[in-house]
């Protein structure tokens, strides 16, 4: 009850924000999981946690709904038409983006959007103006910066429009992953660059690592953060694991990776095993939810993400490493134990089976990551901690190392310095070095933008800065970016040159 009043008097939140706040309170009341004593425990020690996602999982976490189905048939449910026109297109999918839930109850995916309007172009000064006021009206309604569109691999009118809009408009919402492959146009990734360098977006995801992961359909999404993901699917929940925290209770490494590791990996295991279980037995949602019914997803197309953090810090106390020549990112012997943590993990997930998640052959998808506001001394998924990177070639090739085993989103974050805006195709020749050693997904910025990415997710450095002066700000993740400043030093990346 205290907590809930304090959410009616906070001033800082915004109508929306005490809503969805007060609504998350009301399923914190309730206790329908079936959970052991030994993994409430490690819930409570913070080795487990589930981010939040509530005592009652009435919705999958990620939805990945098929847009592209969408715009050839219509919704029966909204009373909807197929579009006609750019003004119909960009009309229609933003009445659906209101009903598509998660675990935020805003969309984290809404579309390849280039693709999606592309079809809808006639007169491109007409086309810019829909775009303009589409994309405008998703950062002011969908209030929460996990929201994420894709754009590419190839090149399109529209693609062209939204990356010209997004520079103009410089808004932290939607997040937007590039599909980058080989076929991508020279002039249009480098176009991408340059809107990254102003807006932090878009990322670069590895266009030929995705598809080859997510070929069973051949379509996948980039969702919430950098989580690749079956279209007209997603995820029924994110757990993770806190591998700093679990590396205390190891007496040395062997204990670590061949008892103390695997037996917690099963636990939380049997912990995802039950929330999918409610949702998919209990909550209705799949019998009730209109997306399903029209097909715009379906329930074998779900999986389930198995995420970890705190990769550096679980291999500097396992081998007592002070000095920086002997920690994670630096010293051979403590990366190869960093990959071999890694192995183990993916060993371990793809074991164990879960009747539910057949697109995926049964198993989870192993997950890095990216850290929460209130993590400080944790490095998100498998990253070098803030203050300890190494030169960019150096660090490019250690993180590269780590990404195959990360079919639902592992990622790297880098900000350039002010001048790379004058030359973006060095930049882009960096991100082309990085995906020839298999990097999966790249980020960059410039130090100087003010909108910046967090850890999967971007917030304004504007807002930040209001909200911690105790104004309203429009975003809730603006919350989650203040408290990642503060703990875990986001501002302090190491600055990168474009040479």
């Amino acid at each position: 009850m205290e907590n809930i009043l304090k959410v009616v008097k906070d001033k800082t939140l915004t109508y929306e924000q005490k809503v969805l706040t007060l609504a998350h309170e009301a399923e914190a009341t309730l206790n329908v999981l079936n959970i052991s004593s030994e993994v409430q425990q490690l819930r409570d020690e913070g080795i487990i946690c589930d981010l939040n996602e509530g005592n009652a999982p009435y919705r999958p976490r990620y939805i990945v709904p098929d847009y592209e189905k969408f715009m050839k048939q219509g919704s029966e449910f909204l009373g909807l038409e197929s579009a006609k026109d750019i003004w119909e297109a960009t009309n229609n999918l933003l009445i659906l983006y209101k009903h598509v839930p998660s675990v935020t109850s805003m969309p984290v995916y809404i579309g390849n959007i280039d693709t999606l309007l592309d079809p809808f172009i006639e007169d491109e000064k007409e086309a810019y103006k829909a775009i303009k006021l589409f994309l405008l009206h998703i950062d002011r309604t969908i209030t929460d910066s996990f929201c994420h569109a894709n754009i590419g691999p190839m090149e399109t009118k529209a693609g062209r429009i939204i990356l010209k809009v997004q520079r103009e408009l410089q808004t932290a919402i939607p997040n937007i992953t590039l599909k980058y492959s080989k076929n991508t146009p020279e002039d249009f990734a480098i176009d991408a660059v340059s809107t990254a360098l102003v807006t932090a977006k878009p990322s670069f995801a590895n266009d030929e690592i995705f598809s080859k992961e997510f070929d069973k359909y051949k379509s996948y999404g980039i969702a919430s953060c950098y989580n690749g993901l079956y279209i007209g699917g997603g995820s029924y929940t994110l757990v993770r694991l806190n591998l700093a925290a679990l590396a205390k209770k190891a007496s040395d490494k062997e204990e670590f990776i061949n008892k103390i590791l695997p037996d917690t990996m099963l636990k939380m295991s049997d912990y995802m095993d039950e929330r999918i279980k409610f949702i998919v037995e209990e909550s209705s949602f799949f019998e009730s939810n209109f997306l399903v019914k029209e097909r715009l997803i379906s329930r074998d197309r779900f999986t389930a993400m198995f995420g970890m953090f705190g990769l550096a810090e679980c291999v500097n106390t396992l081998l007592k490493a002070e000095e920086q020549k002997d920690r994670f990112g630096h010293s051979e012997e403590a990366n190869k134990l960093g990959i071999t943590i890694i192995e183990k993990m993916y060993e371990v997930v793809n074991n164990r089976t879960n009747s539910y998640c057949e697109v995926t052959e049964g198993h989870f998808l192993l997950h890095a990551q990216v850290g929460i506001e209130t993590d400080k001394g944790t490095s998100p998924g498998c990253r070098i901690p803030i203050g300890e990177e190494p030169e960019l070639y150096i660090h490019l090739t250690q993180s590269a190392k780590f990404h195959k085993y990360f079919p639902s989103g592992i990622g790297d974050i880098f900000p350039f310095e002010t001048t790379a805006k004058n030359n973006p195709k060095a930049v882009l020749d960096i991100v082309k070095g990085a995906f020839k050693e298999d990097m999966r997904y790249f980020s960059l910025y410039s130090a100087d933008s003010d909108v910046i990415r967090i850890t999967g997710y971007l917030v304004k450095r504007s807002d930040i800065e209001k909200l911690d002066r105790g104004e309203q700000v429009l975003q809730d993740t603006v919350a989650l970016g203040l408290g990642a400043v503060k703990n875990s030093r986001v501002l302090e990346r190491k600055v990168r040159k474009d040479a």
